[in-house]
């Protein structure tokens, strides 16, 4: 059964998406604020994220950067309805845009169109002896399971979903720890190395001198 996050901070909105959603046959989660948001997604796995912008705490847009290396796919559901508002938010990586107000079916069919689309999210990669759940969010090498921190996860999705292209240090940092880059490479390297030893893959991520790393597939 699909399992969806709801971050809303209006009441009403909240218990209507909540209640259409379980209507539909899903599971649901609702928190009210982006950093309780990114706290609910450190602790669950889910198939969908339906994100306000304006939110107390981290805003729409900022959770939408932290979310963006689990690949979980995310519909904002807003009242920013301005074509540049919703052309910005869906270059940042949303899979969809809903203004408020809206109708319940038109949430019933966007949610069963994303979830469709993003039938890639709901398999695995095999790579080696390595299995990567992307709907479950767990890693298993040999069909053992392999404890993975949330940094650490982040890096390898991200590596999986630009494999074979070299990764600057700045991208893969600002993209994981939602940070701004300040040159410091030790935070980020340990992680590599961490990730590499744990999958056995010092052959597949490839150090690129003076750019960052590469995921050779």
């Amino acid at each position: 059964m699909k399992k969806i996050l709801i971050v809303e901070d209006e009441e009403a909105i909240g218990i209507l998406m909540c209640r259409t959603l379980l209507s539909e046959g899903y599971l649901c989660d609702w928190v009210r604020t982006g950093t309780d948001g990114a706290k609910q997604i450190e602790k669950a796995s889910y198939s969908l994220i339906l994100l306000d912008i304006m939110l107390p705490g981290l805003n729409g847009y900022e959770l939408l950067e932290y979310i963006r290396p689990l690949g979980i796919p995310v519909i904002f559901v807003t009242a920013k309805g301005r074509v540049s508002e919703r052309v910005y938010g869906l270059k940042l990586g949303a899979d969809d845009y809903i203004t408020k107000p809206f109708q319940v079916s038109e949430l019933s069919a966007r949610v069963e169109a994303v979830l469709r689309r993003s039938g890639s999210h709901g398999q695995t990669l095999t790579l080696d002896d390595v299995t990567v759940d992307f709907e479950g969010r767990t890693v298993t090498k040999n069909e053992v399971p392999v404890s993975l921190t949330a940094k650490e996860y982040g890096l390898l999705v991200e590596l999986i979903q630009h494999k074979n292209v070299a990764l600057s240090r700045s991208q893969l940092y600002e993209t994981v720890w939602n940070e701004l880059y300040t040159g410091e490479t030790r935070t980020l390297d340990c992680h590599i190395q961490r990730l590499r030893k744990k999958l056995g893959w010092e052959e597949r991520i490839r150090t690129v001198f003076r750019v960052g790393y590469r995921l050779e597939v």
